[in-house]
């Protein structure tokens, strides 16, 4: 079987949620092209070290060089989870060296890097792929497939919500919280993926953000010391506190091109919600609720239904043969978890290399691309307090 030689760039978080998605996907699937986990590229003073990163997670090689790690020959896929500052530079010379790229979302930092990035790709042969990793739950998948088969109706309302409380006062100043390295907040970290969710699971596209409004309830910080500072969130917590230049929460209202109304809302200090990643969509037929922190599980509404038995029906999503992945994993109700979404998503990125469908439609830059516009639409429309139609941002 034809195989293609992975690199990863960056480690941390995502650098280990990626390293169990490449490590696993030959295992539970059976992929027409198998990933080779060839070079891992971290920053020498990353804690762990890249070569202890790479002994750990099973990468061949490491490297602190990405520039040569992506022009070499022998790489035929880059994967970029680097803070989101990087994601323009990475992506763009891996294009312009011919390979395939893989990006962790948002797109990138500003509207211009996402631009830029799509208009590189656009020039490219290889392929481009999104980490918007929660369109592989086989719940939120199913659900497109509801509404794609009519099964709700003409939709006429959608609220989503990302909530975390993490984020209070004893977080120092990481790069999250830099507006140079990060780009926004909960805004870019949070929001991109309810906003990408929602498009994928109504088939529309976002028209206009009607109003936005954006808060920092924490101004200042403390500065990380020692190795590796802010940009790797390594060190300590120092005693000099240095500002925050992203947001906390930002909350807007849209519009969908099929004429539903929208709200959104991502945080970072919503005491309660570890991870909730939640949408509710209402149709003229039916409705659908999902809820990430039970992610196994749809709740699905059906207004066709005599008005005496009409409820809220949960779905456990882990019926092998009906819903979507789920038979590479485990025996019906065995639940799946946040890493196995990253597998899934592996899978897809081969399939589509290898010139075969995905199981479910995988962004590229140019559809992440249009994510980064309602983003930056929101910004303008909570800096400026007015309606923005998404087709003023480009």
């Amino acid at each position: 079987m034809e195989t293609i030689n992975v690199a990863l760039i960056g480690q941390g978080f995502m650098g280990r949620s990626h390293s169990n998605a490449w490590g696993q996907v030959n295992k539970f699937f059976k992929p027409p092209i198998r990933a080779v986990m060839h070079t891992v590229f971290g920053l020498p003073e990353e804690k762990p070290t890249p070569e202890e990163f790479a002994r750990n997670w099973g990468w061949l090689h490491a490297s602190t060089d990405w520039q040569a790690v992506v022009r070499s020959p022998e790489i035929g896929l880059v994967d970029v989870v680097t803070p989101n500052y990087m994601h323009a530079p990475v992506a763009i010379a891996a294009l312009e060296a011919g390979k395939h790229v893989a990006c962790e979302k948002p797109l990138a930092g500003t509207l211009a890097d996402a631009r830029a990035m799509a208009e590189a790709a656009r020039k490219a042969p290889g392929k481009t792929f999104v980490w918007f990793n929660y369109r592989r739950c086989p719940a939120v998948a199913l659900a497109h497939q509801l509404v794609k088969q009519g099964r709700i109706g003409e939709i006429r309302h959608v609220r989503a919500v990302y909530l975390q409380d993490w984020a209070n006062e004893s977080v120092p100043l990481v790069w999250r919280f830099d507006k140079n390295l990060a780009g926004s907040g909960a805004h870019g970290d949070l929001n991109a993926h309810i906003i990408d969710m929602t498009r994928f699971v109504t088939g529309q596209e976002i028209t206009e953000v009607v109003g936005a409004i954006a808060e920092t309830f924490i101004k200042k910080r403390k500065r990380l010391v020692g190795t590796g500072g802010e940009t790797l969130g390594a060190g300590t917590a120092g005693e000099e506190m240095g500002d925050v230049t992203v947001d906390d929460t930002v909350l807007f209202l849209a519009r969908f091109s099929g004429g539903a109304v929208a709200s959104f809302e991502a945080a970072r200090q919503a005491t309660g919600n570890q991870n909730r990643n939640q949408f509710e969509i209402n149709g003229t037929k039916g409705a659908l609720k999902f809820d990430f922190e039970r992610m196994n599980e749809l709740q699905y509404y059906d207004a066709t239904l005599p008005r005496a038995v009409q409820g809220w029906t949960t779905i456990m999503c882990t019926h092998g043969p009906d819903h979507p992945y789920v038979a590479n994993w485990w025996p019906d109700a065995h639940i799946i978890g946040y890493e196995h979404g990253f597998v899934n998503e592996a899978y897809d990125i081969l399939r589509v290399i290898a010139g075969q469908e995905p199981v479910v439609p995988i962004p590229d830059f140019e559809d992440a691309y249009q994510t980064q516009r309602v983003l930056e639409a929101a910004l303008i429309s909570a800096a400026e307090r007015r309606p923005v139609r998404i087709d003023e941002v480009w």
